[in-house]
């Protein structure tokens, strides 16, 4: 097997800054939200740089590009990508670097080894973030997945009240065309990723290779009680759901502490109402994240809780609800795809570690179609959803090094 590939940083980073223009927010931002002017106009220019190393570029029927370089063998596709829709306001990393990786991977081959012997495929996805249809829920992978339901195109809506149908109209997409996304020809998925989180700076290493994706779970609960004045009401009298609340906060905090890592649990949203500084509130309302990749730990973490919250509404004579906003089960990397991808990075002697993915990913979607893989790189301080999000250019090199040679490895 080959074991020569090298990347140059300095391409990488002219990629990086190309996309970068598009949605340029602040000085080092992107404001880059699906379906919007800005997200065209990175899509057309991600399909550019496929039909300038000779793939075919499409678009799919939810917005998607493909740019795919047909094997001799033809057989199921080999498809590495991720997405370029951004948080308001992001960094330039988060996705983007996964389309551009595989597009630098893709040309790397295509220069030193010509045409593949299976077909190999670039995709570059629409609104994994969410943040114009909050309840979108990976748009594009879903679409390829076949997980878009006909209700969804009008049930699913942007900040703006508008249903993601218009704004598929608006860029020219048919939303009763979206079952035409679906792929069933796929053998395997390999998305590399900023990791977005502390661990492979800790290390003080270059490359993560993801063992698995966590479980997310999102709660909205409401606890409520009884508004009194905050002077005249003694406080063994009262039913103050901020009281409830900030215990059962501090409590499931504290849970996912003590059952260590990966095991995470955030509370990052909270209201009061009334919200007044001399008044017991009526009710709080406040969003619950917890995750963990095991399945069994992360039903005994949604256990304790649950269990936790009904436990606190009870001793304080409150009521509680909750609803699930979102629940995506734990998703393992298909081990044969992290044995390669170990091999790949020792063969190009790119220094790493095995490492859970703590947030989503596309890739997470994809394995109802294909055997999935993640590779991560190092996150400057382990920041993302932010302008000050950064991997430098040698970092996702070598991550790059990593997939041209698992990409070579599968197609030629």
């Amino acid at each position: 097997m080959r074991a020569d590939f090298s990347i140059d940083p300095a391409l990488v980073e002219r990629c990086v800054m190309a996309l970068a223009l598009h949605g340029a927010y602040g000085e080092t931002g992107v404001w880059r939200q699906v379906y919007s002017p800005e997200w065209v106009a990175a899509q057309e220019t991600v399909a550019g740089w496929c039909r300038e190393i000779g793939m075919e570029v499409r678009q799919d029927a939810v917005g998607s590009i493909w740019g795919k370089l047909p094997g001799r063998e033809g057989d199921r596709s080999i498809v590495s990508g991720s997405h370029i829709d951004s948080q308001t306001p992001g960094g330039r990393y988060d996705g983007a670097l996964g389309v551009i990786a595989a597009y630098i991977a893709m040309r790397t081959l295509v220069e030193q080894v010509g045409p593949p012997r299976r077909t190999l495929e670039l995709v570059s996805l629409c609104e994994e973030e969410g943040s114009r249809y909050p309840t979108s829920n990976f748009w594009g992978s879903r679409g390829i997945t076949g997980q878009i339901a006909p209700e969804d195109l009008e049930r699913v809506t942007g900040l703006d009240g508008a249903p993601i149908a218009d704004g598929m109209r608006e860029v020219g997409l048919d939303p009763d065309n979206v079952r035409e996304a679906i792929r069933e020809d796929l053998d395997c998925f390999i998305e590399l990723h900023i990791e977005q989180g502390p661990l492979l700076e800790q290390a003080n290493l270059p490359v993560g290779i993801v063992t698995g994706i966590t479980g997310p779970r999102a709660y909205a609960v409401t606890v409520t009680g009884r508004s009194d004045h905050a002077g005249a009401r003694p406080m063994d009298m009262r039913r103050d759901p901020m009281a409830g609340a900030a215990e059962m906060i501090s409590g499931m905090i504290n849970t996912a502490l003590r059952m260590g890592r990966p095991a995470v649990t955030t509370v990052g949203s909270i209201s009061a109402d009334p919200n007044l500084v001399p008044a017991v509130p009526e009710r709080v309302s406040f969003s619950l994240d917890a995750r963990h990749p095991d399945p069994e730990q992360r039903a005994l973490l949604y256990a304790r809780h649950e269990a936790l919250m009904q436990a606190v509404a009870s001793r304080r004579d409150l009521d509680l609800e909750w609803q699930v906003i979102w629940d995506h089960a734990p998703q393992p990397c298909d081990p044969a795809l992290v044995a390669l991808l170990e091999e790949a990075a020792r063969e190009q002697g790119i220094p790493h570690m095995l490492i859970p993915s703590g947030a989503g990913h596309d890739a997470q979607q994809m394995t109802r179609v294909a055997r999935s893989a993640m590779i991560f790189v190092r996150s400057k301080d382990g920041r993302s959803h932010t302008p000050a999000e950064f991997t430098s250019a040698e970092d996702a090199a070598a991550g790059i090094e990593v997939l041209t040679a698992a990409l070579y490895r599968l197609a030629y």
